[in-house]
């Protein structure tokens, strides 16, 4: 009995020497690192949560003078203009074939250029290189689109120009539908590839150099390093860097598509996504309640996307998943 006691007591000691201090207890512990974590969670609060509460507007007929408390409520009548518009198979084909194309095609640029990056031994050839790959992200959609105009005009255009010096007929871009989910392609890899290799450069510059020295003296090869130890490591970050694209699956790049393409009705076919159909629509009937039930559909397939994607990654791959 007195030993029964006595494991008794003992089990209450470690509770209580394992039991987490409160939340109070915890805030007064570490006071001035939550101070400076203070102005992000309140930018957050501000700029990400408060604006939640817009979200009632996608189910009214909002009225600007009457305000959102009372603007007539009109339920799910908001969401038939894009659910039962006949256009809506196209702008979400497009904006997901789009964006599958930008996330695969950016995924493995960016890491092939990171690893390239890793490679080399020049330190000033390395640092002028980075700075070029990385420069045309710092540079607005409309000085992109003048730059790919400037390329692809019928007449004047360069492409068209070494075309005709060849002796061959000039293709005309602007008004091919099937040519611009290539160009969107090679366009957004050129602008945000070199960019996205800084999170892989920075995962490759993390690894032990103990483990290629090892893997130099075992005669591996240096394709041999970057298959087996190289990329095994990278896996992680490539993993959670789709987990978060997979969020914005839904949503079409609007400031790329819009600069360059406009309101050239004959490229709509394989470049007209969801944000610039809404835009549209939102310019032309000024009408903001269907713009936000657009938004409330988005928000919520990337949420499920996220979800999901998330549990496969837990279940083949738990260290990639976000939670």
């Amino acid at each position: 009995m007195e030993n029964s006691i006595a494991h008794q007591d003992q089990a209450l000691k470690r509770i209580t020497l394992n039991k987490k201090p409160s939340f109070f207890k915890e805030i007064r512990k570490n006071h001035l690192l939550y101070l400076l974590t203070l102005p992000g969670i309140l930018l957050l609060f501000v700029f990400s949560y408060l604006p939640m509460f817009g979200i009632v507007i996608a189910f009214q007929n909002y009225n600007p003078v009457k305000g959102i408390l009372k603007s007539e409520f009109v339920g799910f009548k908001n969401f038939q203009f894009f659910l039962e518009s006949s256009d809506v198979y196209r702008v979400v084909f497009n904006t997901l074939f789009l964006n599958f194309l930008f996330i695969g095609f950016g995924t493995l640029a960016s890491l092939i250029i990171a690893i390239i990056f890793s490679e080399l031994k020049g330190k000033y050839f390395k640092r002028i290189a980075q700075t070029i790959v990385t420069l045309p992200n710092f540079l607005s959609w409309t000085v992109v689109a003048t730059f790919a105009t400037s390329f692809l005009l019928y007449k004047e255009g360069l492409i068209n120009q070494i075309l005709r010096d060849f002796g061959l007929e000039g293709l005309a871009f602007y008004n091919t539908a099937a040519y611009w989910p290539l160009i969107l392609v090679i366009i957004k890899l050129w602008h945000a590839a070199g960019f996205g290799s800084i999170v892989y450069l920075a995962t490759i510059s993390g690894i032990n150099p103990e483990i290629y020295e090892a893997a130099s003296m075992d005669g591996a090869t240096r394709w041999g390093k970057i298959r087996h130890i190289t990329l095994p490591m990278v896996k992680p970050t490539v993993m959670l860097l789709l987990l978060l694209a997979m969020g914005n699956i839904f949503y079409g790049d609007f400031g790329m598509i819009y600069a360059i393409v406009g309101k050239n009705a004959l490229l709509y076919p394989t470049t007209d996504v969801i944000d610039t159909y809404v835009y549209r629509a939102l310019v032309d009937l000024g009408n903001v309640s269907m713009a936000a039930s657009v938004g409330l559909i988005q928000s919520i397939v990337g949420f499920v996307l996220v979800v999901t994607v998330n549990q496969l990654a837990r279940k083949f791959s738990p260290d990639s998943a976000l939670f």
